[in-house]
């Protein structure tokens, strides 16, 4: 067994076990986690510790099979974290792997599911499960071949549409795909995940956990051209769905030969009270054209805004604008990308800021701005992990993941701005979403957005001075906080560099506060003895600038 200090992965001799790669292909994370601590000897927290938004005792609940998990961007982060090769876990090769990426070669002709008069698949069995959606394609092979099938799958174009009306979304999905490899296709996996609450993965377990995503909910259909497509279950989770698109239904079937291109083009329906705030698109296969388009109701007053993340950069807004057009009742946002780099990722999210008129009038009740913040995925003050000291980056050999954790905050940060004017500036630290990480994000007054990883003040001025701060971790309140007037901050990038960046003034105070979250404190804590916080409603300077003397 290994003990080795330092961050937690698998060994080979584990990863060569079969035992371990059917409880990963199967995603039997119980059986998993259990093998790595009988023969790597890992402790849960030695587990846990390397993967963002998994703590050790959900690692615990898991092995105890009270727990389970459905999301697929942690099972994403679990593979990257504790270098499991992606296909373990039959996704498509992480960045990180040297291995050739090319697509695996399935020769067993796949168990169709019956398609239904009028286009509808029949649904299976009542399962749970629940949607960022991607695609890979499987080969039939006619025979066995000695190495794996050059070219494969291409999407030449990726036009997605999600409709919000009456509490329901409705996505409808439309690929234009040939067939550059040398054998026949017959499936294609589509994958649904949805995240009601994210940043609160806890939250969002116990939902799907009480009222997962059922089957008959999807009202699932797929078409291939003109022919209906049958499809098969492969993953059946509360959070996470997947499933083969079959290039056949019950007339017979109609493989995509090498050279061949054809539309293919699938609907479903998630119900509010399961889908997210958010819509994702991941570039799995090589794709020439990416569209998004979110159509919702006027009345809401939808705002809507873009993250682009990858394997190479540092999540940034969308290089190109969000388009918008209005009429008298829809609100449609539209973006789009050509050539999208493999790997990118692009996430869209919203926040409707008026109630629609359609609700019933008694649910019409303003949320505190703690409420507000706390629906938004920012934890709240009672929580521990607000109190315990974030974890440093090993840089660069963890960058992948600073580079996800920067990519959560700004995310984060927008849906925030959205419900709040800071005249100040603002500030928001890994651990109040729920990532015990050292990396926090500021944006200034004057808007410029600045990355903190591992930073500490190494010195800092006597002068000081007093001003209101607020923290989206108890937004009820303000409290008046003495801060240095200039701080000297130690920060790393991802390449493992140090910089040294002189901060004042406001600009001081913003970092300052977002340092403390790193090191378990709250601006709380800095206050003079016998000074509390007062209301908000009691504070007067919403919205403007501190001030300074010249």
């Amino acid at each position: 067994m290994s003990y080795e200090a330092g961050p937690y992965r698998v060994s080979r001799t584990l990863l060569a076990r079969s035992d371990f790669r059917t409880a990963c292909e199967t995603r039997d994370f119980r059986t998993a986690f259990r093998l790595m601590k009988k023969y790597d000897g890992a402790s849960q927290n030695r587990i846990a510790s390397p993967v963002e938004g998994l703590s050790q005792s959900r690692v615990s609940r898991i092995m105890q099979g009270e727990d389970h998990i459905a999301r697929l961007s942690l099972i994403e982060r679990i593979a990257d974290a504790l270098r499991i090769p992606g296909a373990y876990f039959q996704l498509a090769a992480r960045p990180w792997e040297a291995a050739d990426e090319a697509g695996d070669v399935d020769s067993r002709p796949p168990a169709a599911r019956p398609a239904e008069p009028g286009g509808r698949v029949s649904p299976p069995p009542p399962g749970s499960s629940a949607a960022i959606t991607a695609a890979e394609p499987v080969g039939a092979s006619r025979g066995t071949r000695a190495g794996p099938d050059p070219g494969g799958l291409v999407v030449e174009e990726d036009r997605a549409e999600l409709r919000y009306e009456d509490g329901m979304y409705v996505a409808h999905q439309r690929r234009l795909v040939l067939n550059t490899g040398v054998e026949p296709v017959t499936r294609y996996l589509m994958r649904i995940s949805v995240d009601r609450f994210p940043g609160d993965q806890e939250r969002a377990a116990r939902l799907y956990r009480s009222n997962p995503l059922r089957w008959e909910e999807l009202q699932l259909s797929a078409h291939c051209g003109d022919e209906r497509m049958s499809w098969q279950v492969k993953t059946d989770w509360d959070a996470l769905k997947e499933v083969w698109l079959l290039f056949e239904n019950n007339r017979g079937r109609f493989p995509l030969y090498p050279g061949e291109s054809a539309w293919i083009e699938y609907s479903y329906r998630v119900g509010e009270e399961k889908w997210g705030p958010w819509f994702q698109r991941a570039v799995r296969v090589p794709t020439s054209f990416l569209s998004v388009v979110l159509d919702f109701p006027a009345e809401v007053d939808p705002v809507v805004w873009g993250m682009e993340t990858s394997m190479t950069a540092d999540a940034f807004p969308f290089r190109t604008a969000i388009a918008r057009t209005d009429d008298a009742k829809r609100r449609v946002f539209t973006w789009s990308t050509n050539n999208p780099p493999l790997h990118a990722r692009y996430r869209l999210e919203w926040n409707f800021r008026a109630v629609a008129s359609s609700r019933d009038p008694a649910d019409r009740t303003v949320a505190r701005p703690s409420g507000q913040m706390a629906a938004a995925g920012i934890v709240q003050v009672g929580d521990p992990s607000l109190h315990q000291p974030a974890r440093s980056f090993e840089l660069p050999v963890e960058a992948e993941d600073a580079r996800r954790v920067v990519a959560e905050l700004s995310s984060a940060m927008e849906r925030v701005s959205a419900l709040h004017t800071f005249g100040k500036g603002m500030g928001i630290a890994a651990p109040q979403i729920g990532i015990n990480r050292a990396a926090a994000i500021v944006r200034s007054a004057d808007g410029d957005i600045l990355t903190l990883l591992n930073p500490r003040v190494i010195e800092s001025v006597p002068e000081s001075d007093e001003q209101y701060e607020g923290c989206l971790s108890f937004f009820d309140v303000r409290g008046i906080v003495p801060r240095s007037l200039e701080l000297h901050v130690e920060h790393t990038d991802t390449s493992g560099r140090r910089h040294i960046t002189v901060y004042r003034q406001g600009l001081a105070r913003l970092v300052a506060h977002e340092i403390d979250h790193l090191h378990g404190r709250l601006y709380t804590d800095r206050m003079r003895p016998g000074v509390v916080p007062i209301p908000v409603e009691q504070y007067r300077g919403t919205g403007s600038s501190w001030t300074y003397n010249p």
